[in-house]
């Protein structure tokens, strides 16, 4: 009974606080957000193409699909909007024999998605009411997912993106999951630390095997209830990233629909869980205050400490209406489990984010890091942003591809040339748009020839937005 009424309280207050949130929002600037308008505005149908034109030479074996998630609003945004809110859209490439034979965008089928639509929602169970899948798009098991952090279950993907289904990994995954899980290439499993809005007092790391299935969930006590993007393992470690962007109730009441903000009461540490450990086991490491929303990777050194790439903020979301403060850099954190600090080194102080390594290296130390040039400006509209960065750790050299006025990269993924390739052996492919003509061109270069022009381009007749996370997936 005591749980009942525990319940029938908590929902009781919630629909209180919900209430009270939605008169404040009628308050909000009615001005629209700044990531729906411009090279953000959401594309407004989804496109069949085939016979895409190609410039240049598909590089032999380059087969299989390149597919790219984002926010993508089915109807107009309301008052207390957030970029990371939006339904979700997948966008999908196929390349076959040096030939594009298909681009097709397709909403992922939420109830919100779908009834505006006029459609069917996508099958399959629901966690909660809020189902919208709008981050990243990665290989689990052998299949497709969509997946979204501190919400939806995972969306099932055909490779043809015609069908879909909410698949809590065959029914395994109790909870909330991550838009950043990570693949062991060694052991084939996939790790994430998962957060959930509703819940300020402890995180998860889950475990997904090799064949899809949840297999360990761990629970780790946390305060305030952390916002959690991204996260890395080693060889010995999971690193959870416990830092000072938390649940806001003033954020929440004043209508805002991200109730995440900067928290200076938070104390930012980096957690290094025993990969076979309880949540009893983890050892906090402080770091000074600061945000990270993408980790490159992480290994263990000689010295038994954890060294891990990220971009690191020094701080966001402050205001109470939310946006990134100054842009994030490219850092080296050197983790020691000894003295429980984390020292940390500026690997390059220029604006950049979207870090990518090759990902047979996950877990192991990595010699390159890819990054996507950003405003230092903080422009939401990109301007300026038209360049990639490959980091070279070992010599300390960065080497510069720019795309040419009007021309902004997105994230840009490596493709290894063939199995036994080596860390930069083969190519990096992302979108790339041409905000002059908007026009978007899928972009091949080859990494060992990084500043040289593209390879091959597909040229895509219609802007496809920046959007959030894209991978490859191979014939």
């Amino acid at each position: 009974m005591p749980n009942r009424v525990q319940s029938a309280f908590r929902l009781a207050a919630e629909g209180g606080v919900g209430l009270w949130a939605a008169c404040n929002r009628l308050r909000l600037p009615g001005t629209a957000n700044p990531f729906v308008v411009g090279v953000h505005a959401p594309m407004r149908e989804e496109l069949d193409l085939t016979d895409l034109p190609v410039t240049g030479a598909i590089p032999p074996g380059l087969d299989g699909l390149y597919l790219k998630m984002g926010a993508n609003p089915v109807a107009p945004t309301t008052r207390g909007h957030d970029w990371f809110l939006g339904d979700g859209m997948v966008h999908g490439l196929a390349l076959q024999d040096g030939r594009a034979p298909w681009y097709r965008n397709r909403w992922i089928g939420s109830r919100t998605a779908a009834a505006a639509l006029g459609r069917p929602a996508a099958p399959g169970p629901r966690r909660g009411g809020n189902d919208t899948v709008n981050t990243n798009v990665v290989e689990i098991g052998g299949r497709i997912f969509a997946v979204v952090e501190a919400g939806s279950f995972p969306v099932e993907l055909s490779r043809t993106l015609e069908e879909q289904r909410y698949n809590p990994f065959d029914g395994t995954l109790a909870g909330s999951f991550t838009g950043h899980p990570h693949r062991d290439p060694l052991t084939g499993e996939t790790h994430a630390i998962a957060y959930d809005g509703r819940v300020w007092d402890s995180v998860r790391h889950v475990v997904v095997s090799p064949t899809g299935q949840v297999v360990r969930e761990v629970p780790v006590a946390v305060e305030h209830g952390p916002c959690i993007h991204d996260c890395a393992i080693t060889a010995r470690f999971a690193i959870v990233l416990d830092l000072p962007v938390t649940f806001s109730f003033r954020a929440l009441l004043a209508g805002y629909r991200f109730p995440f903000r900067w928290n200076p009461a938070h104390k930012a540490r980096v957690g290094l869980l025993p990969r076979q450990g309880e949540g009893g086991d983890i050892l906090w490491c402080d770091v000074d205050p600061c945000f990270v929303f993408h980790v490159a990777n992480a290994y263990d050194d000689a010295d038994g400490r954890v060294v891990l790439d990220v971009i690191a903020y020094e701080s966001v979301f402050t205001a109470i209406g939310g946006g990134l403060d100054r842009p994030g850099r490219l850092e080296r954190w050197t983790v020691d489990p000894v003295t429980r600090r984390v020292a940390r080194r500026l690997l390059d102080q220029d604006a950049q984010e979207f870090p990518r390594v090759d990902e047979r290296r996950f877990g192991q130390p990595h010699r390159f890091v890819y990054t996507v040039s950003v405003p230092a400006d903080g422009n939401t509209q990109l301007a300026g942003a038209t360049e990639i960065y490959k980091h070279d750790l070992a010599t300390g050299e960065r080497q510069v591809h720019t795309f040419g006025p009007d021309r902004i990269p997105g994230e840009f993924v490596f493709v290894p040339a063939h199995a036994g390739a080596g860390e930069d052996e083969g190519w990096l492919v992302g979108l790339v748009l041409d905000t002059a003509r908007d026009t978007t061109d899928f972009t091949i270069l080859d990494a060992r020839a990084f500043a040289a022009p593209p390879v091959a381009t597909v040229r895509l007749a219609h802007r496809i937005p920046p959007g959030f996370h894209g991978n490859w997936f191979p014939a």
